[in-house]
This record gives C-alpha cells, structure tokens and sequence, in this order.
C-alpha cells in the first residue's frame, strides 16, 4: 500500500506511511484529499431542509421583512452569524443578529429569543450552531408570528424536532446528505450558498455572490478548527481553502484580529487558528459578552476594530488567570474520583467556578486523566456544565443515563453542555458513570498510546519534505500532524531550561554535520537523562519556525528515549 501510494502521489516513503496511517490507500479518494479541490464540495440542496429555507429566505427579503440571526457565543456560532449578516449586507435585506449571552440567557433558544425578535420586529428567525433540540421557544415564536429556520450541526434530540420552516442539518435522521461532520458555521455556509443559487435563479451563482461566498471560508476555516470536527473531506476543503482567504482577507475587523494575534502578513496554519485566534473570539462569551467578538468581524472601521481586538486580546489573558486557578481546584477534586471503573467519567463541580471556562477547564481534565469529563460551575443552588470526551466514547451517550437530573442538556460525542440543580449533580454523576459503564461493556478507558507514523533519518529532514508535509495541512482531527521517530542522534549542545514555570526545554540535535533546534514542551523534569555524546532517538513533528519574518525548521519532539538501543 505504501509503495503505491509512493508511485501513484509521487510522495516520499515517510508520508504514504503518514497516509496509509490515516486509512488512507491508493486510489481517487487520497487524490482527492491532497488535491482539496473546490470539486469535492457538495451542493447545499443535498442538504435537509434546503430548498423550503432558501426559499423563505429569498421571500423575506423580497418582502422586506426583519430576519433576526440568531447564533451562538462560541467561535462556531459567532462566526456563521457574521456570515450570514455579511450575505444579508451584500443582498440589501434587513437583518439584525442576536447572540445569546452565556451567564443570563444560557445555550441556544430562550425566553430572550422571543423577546429579542419581538423588539426587532422579526418575521423570520435563523439559527446558526443551534435550535434543533429548541422546540418549545420555536412554537412559542410561531405563536407569535414568527417563522424559524434551523442551521445546525448538533445531534437531534431524543424526542419531537421542532416545528420549524426548515431544518437544516446533515445530522437528521431523514438527511440523505453525504457528510454529517460540518460545523455550525460550515451549515450556514451552505445555507449562504443554496440562497445564493436562489437569487441567481441557477446552481451557477452570479460573479459577486461567487466572490463572497469563497471570501467567507475565512469564517468557515475558523470555525472548522475551532470547533474540533473531522479534517477530512469536506471540512479539509473548506479549512484549507478557508485559510487561504483568511491570509489574504480585505475584512477589516479579521484584519484587526490577525493583527492583535501577531499573524499579519503570514501564513496560515490549522494551529495559528486554534491557539490564537480561537481563543481571542472565545474569550468574549466566556467572560463577557460574545457581542464584542461579532462587532469586531462586522466592523468597517480599521480603529474601533483596532479596539476591539485589544479588548478580546484583555479578555483573553483575563481567561487564562481564572482558567489556571479552576484548573488546580479541578484536578485536586478529580483525585476522589481516581478508581476509573467506579468513575468511568469524572463528574466535577465548584461554586464559583466560572461557567466561560469549564469548557477548557473539562478539556484539560480529560486529557490529564485520560477519561471523559463534565465540569459543572455552581452558582448557588444551579450549575452549568460542560463535558469533553476521550477517542473512541460518546460522551453524550453517556450523558443520557443522567438526563432525568438535567434541565436541559444536549451536544455531541466529543463535546456537550448541560443545566443542572447542584442538589442532582451527585446523582448525575452515578446515572452518568452506569451509563458509561454499560459503553465500555465491562472494559475501561485505555492510556492513549503514542502512535508513531514511521521512521526518518534525521538527514532527510529537509525542505523538500516538509513541503510534502504541507500538502497534508490543515492538521486536526482525523488528520492529525505527522508523528515520526529518528534514531541515533546527539546533543549539539547541553539543553536549555526555558519557560516562565520552567517546565520547558531546548535542544540542539546533531547527526554528522547537520544540527536542528528541537523544543521538549512540559519535558524539563527528564533534563538528567540527557548527556553529550550519548545515542539519542526521538519522537517527533518536523515543522517550521516564522520568527521576525525568517523561516526555519524545527523539531517538537513528543519524546525521547537516551541509550544504544532505538525504540522497537
């Protein structure tokens, strides 16, 4: 398998192997995924719900009515609102947005999107990353007179979907659609599109529509990786062609954003997204409001979107101090928790414990603990939580062993949010772990072991590769970065301690002649095992360094044996 897909992609050993790890084999679909081609997307009206929205759609703006966009306070659902609020710009309709705020009005649909569309004076409400589990605040809007299109991407609930215009969801259970896996954001782009062959009266929109809609992947590509779907497909497609409009993007409020990101002028990786710019627009629903994110995307002043992007960049460092601080209470509580067959998802909860950041916070647990995770921040006498999950378990299942406890709950199986009374928690969390018991099927959550793709001398990590490794870009889930192992290298140096904790360290390795700085993230404590002229052999992703507009490359190593002997 590997030598074909060598001969027919014309790619170095080393990658097929990355590859061939990836399920992928030689044929049309592997092309296809390198190629990324605009080719592969499908048309929207394969999409449920397709045809009735965009025809509504198009019916509002005829008509002149105010249409209330109603998104979410995550990237996901702030950038599908600024999608669509820049296509209802560009078409002349009259469109207000509205983004729920996540301390007083909660997830999704509520009393506040009723009362919103009122004092907007809306006949037609959109969705975007939210609504397919909003039954009753959709009929309440009905009963007002008030027509609702749901955009989304979440798991329909367990019971009745709502009586809306239109659902617009790849994950009905009626959809015939060929990918499940889009975000929020990738579904209102779909929606953006089948209005744009509506008002073109063709599937071939006109040449303004055209521009706009591959000048708004930019969003799509945030969203994509930020909210943590499969790369693959039609989300690599949109990811990849995404950051390429973000680069090169004339929106004055991304411009800003970049900017304050210090990613102006270059390019563009899936990483740059999710560890910069991600937590930049999070960080406005998390601690304030998700308004300020929206505003920036919309504005078309260069100063107040200057301003604002400051105030997420505020925001931001504001985060991670109250991030650390629940952090540390979480993992001390996690510790009661420790026995994973009793506590096959660990169930946490804090007074106090901001509800902008248990989100993080669960991720963290998750990845520390190697088990699902729902951390609920208590307020009184109710929380709200959010849970992550580990590869392979579907933490929304589990989830719903406990749904007699919760006020509302819902998601998907790597990430779900819920509503809780503080008095149930201690009885979600038995309903929750019986439930993941059953899952597991008698079994536990196994460590995730380090896959290493193939083998590389270190003399063959030049430039040539690694723009074969770039083909592979962007890198997230189920196309995650390549993890490669070099054998019988040494110190060119003896290794730096660096890191405000120390916790971190550098490395110059050497073989021969040629020597490449490599960075050992969180790996200070194993700095004794490290010696001048000892065999070194490591785990590794070769990648580059941009710093002050010169390029090199790098090594981050995932780990590092020290003896005669290589790994096996």
């Amino acid at each position: 398998m590997v030598a074909e897909l060598v001969r027919r992609n014309g790619v170095p050993e080393v990658v097929a192997q990355v590859l061939a790890a990836r399920g992928h084999v030689a044929g049309d679909a592997t092309t296809r995924h390198l190629e990324a081609s605009l080719h592969a997307l499908h048309d929207p009206a394969e999409l449920p719900g397709m045809e009735r929205a965009s025809e509504r759609i198009a019916l509002a703006i005829e008509r002149g009515e105010t249409i209330l966009v109603h998104g979410d306070y995550d990237v996901d659902g702030v950038t599908g609102t600024v999608l669509l609020m820049r296509l209802f710009q560009l078409l002349g309709a009259r469109a207000q947005w509205h983004i729920p705020h996540r301390l007083t009005d909660g997830y999704s649909f509520g009393a506040h999107s009723v009362e919103r569309a009122r004092s907007s004076g809306a006949k037609l409400v959109i969705s975007v990353d939210n609504g397919t589990s909003a039954a009753a605040t959709i009929a309440e809007l009905a009963a007002a007179g008030v027509d609702t299109i749901v955009t989304d991407h979440h798991e329909p609930p367990l019971g009745a979907l709502p009586e809306a215009v239109a659902i617009v969801n790849p994950k009905l259970a009626s959809s015939r659609y060929p990918f499940r896996e889009l975000c929020g954001a990738g579904v209102a782009f779909k929606l953006a599109w089948g209005v744009a062959q509506r008002i073109s009266g063709a599937r071939r929109v006109r040449d303004d529509l055209k521009r706009f809609l591959s000048d708004a992947m930019a969003y799509v590509a945030i969203a994509t990786v930020c909210d943590v779907v499969p790369l693959v497909l039609e989300n690599r497609v949109l990811a990849r062609r995404g950051l390429s409009a973000l680069e090169g993007t004339t929106n004055v409020g991304l411009k800003a954003l970049l900017a304050a990101c210090g990613l102006a002028g270059q390019p563009l990786l899936a990483e740059d997204v999710g560890f910069k710019i991600g937590p930049r627009l999070n960080a406005a629903g998390r601690l304030d409001t998700a308004a300020r994110a929206v505003e920036l995307l919309l504005s078309d002043d260069p100063l107040r979107a200057r301003e604002l992007a400051q105030g997420l960049e505020a925001l931001n460092q504001e985060r991670k101090r109250v991030e650390a601080l629940i952090c540390a209470q979480a993992f001390e509580q996690a510790a009661r928790f420790a026995d994973p067959r009793a506590n096959p998802v660990l169930v946490l909860a804090g007074q106090g414990w901001h509800p902008g950041v248990v989100g993080i916070v669960a991720a963290r647990v998750s990845t520390r603990f190697q088990r699902p995770s729902l951390v609920i921040g208590l307020e009184g006498d109710r929380g709200r939580g959010s849970a992550r999950s580990v590869a392979g378990f579907d933490v929304l299942d589990a989830l719903h062993g406990g749904r007699e406890y919760f006020l509302r709950y819902g998601g998907h199986a790597q990430a779900a949010g819920c509503e809780i009374l503080a008095e149930h928690v201690d009885a979600a969390r038995h309903a929750i772990c019986a439930r993941a018991t059953e899952l597991l099927a008698g079994s536990e959550h196994a460590a995730q072991p380090l896959w290493i793709d193939g083998e590389l001398s270190f003399e063959h990590i030049d430039e040539r590769l690694m723009r074969h490794i770039d083909a592979l870009e962007p890198f997230g889930e189920r196309n995650e970065k390549p993890v490669l192992m070099s054998s019988d290298v040494r110190l060119a140096e003896l290794p730096r301690v660096v890191g405000e904790d120390r916790t971190h360290m550098i490395l110059r390795v050497r073989r021969g002649e040629r020597v490449l700085k490599a960075l050992a993230f969180g790996m200070a404590a194993r700095q004794s095992e490290l010696a001048l002229g000892l065999p070194l052999h490591l785990v590794h992703t070769p990648r580059w360094n941009v710093f002050r507009g010169e390029k090199t490359l790098e090594l981050l190593i995932h780990d590092f044996r020290v003896g005669a002997v290589p790994v096996a």
